[in-house]
């Protein structure tokens, strides 16, 4: 459980730190003259940190998933009939 919550500690801090600098380098983009370049820069890079976080997210659960439903099966072999081919 708690390197679940560390890993999502992990993702979390550094999809808000990659977040912060897309939405920094748009802003610089779109209200500082001659950067206009850092206005895709900046979109591509918060979507990537959106991304980062979903991504993050599904891993955890899918893992927590994985943990909680895993009871193995039982294998019974199955009587065959008299006369009837085994399988």
């Amino acid at each position: 459980m708690k390197s679940r919550e560390k890993f999502l500690t992990a993702v979390t801090y550094v999809g808000l730190t990659v977040l912060t600098i897309g939405i920094l380098a748009f802003l610089v983009g779109a209200f500082v003259t001659g950067y206009n370049i850092l206005i895709p820069i900046g979109i591509g890079t918060s979507v990537g940190a959106v991304f980062i976080f979903l991504i993050g997210v599904f891993l955890v659960v899918t893992e927590e998933m994985l943990e909680k439903s895993y009871t193995g099966t039982k294998v019974v072999p199955i009587k065959s009939k008299k006369g009837a081919p085994i399988q």
